[in-house]
């Protein structure tokens, strides 16, 4: 069973950066697509950015492209999510989660496996 593990999280001012980290330690994670997901409070659960197993398909949710970039490291079993300037908007518990199709998704219904999240606040 895949278990993905989400790191990175924290609290910035606005205009700050993160970076976010997905690891899957002992897993091969080339074989599976990468998807991050966010949720805020008393809201649903959002698509932010994918990325396939090769690393060669990547895609972003409007509200975060230019500001966020999605990228892999299969030699580590480890995705990334550089988050730059931050707005409060941002605020929520991000997720990264796993389809076994390889594909770049943004459908919570095609990720097979969840990370328990990270909770990233930004705030002055």
């Amino acid at each position: 069973q895949l278990q993905l593990e989400e790191s990175g999280g924290g609290l910035v001012q606005p205009g700050g950066s993160l970076r976010l980290s997905c690891a899957a330690p002992g897993f091969t994670l080339g074989s599976y697509g990468i998807g991050w997901f966010r949720q805020a409070p008393g809201k649903e659960r959002d698509w932010v950015s994918c990325i396939s197993g090769s690393g060669r398909t990547i895609s972003y949710a409007d509200s975060v492209k230019g500001r966020f970039t999605i990228s892999r490291d299969n030699t580590r079993n480890t995705a990334y999510l550089q988050m730059n300037s931050l707005e409060p908007e941002d605020t929520a518990v991000y997720y990264c989660a796993a389809n076994r199709l390889a594909i770049c998704s943004r459908r919570i219904s095609d990720m097979n496996y969840w990370g328990k999240g990270t909770l990233v606040t930004v705030s002055s």
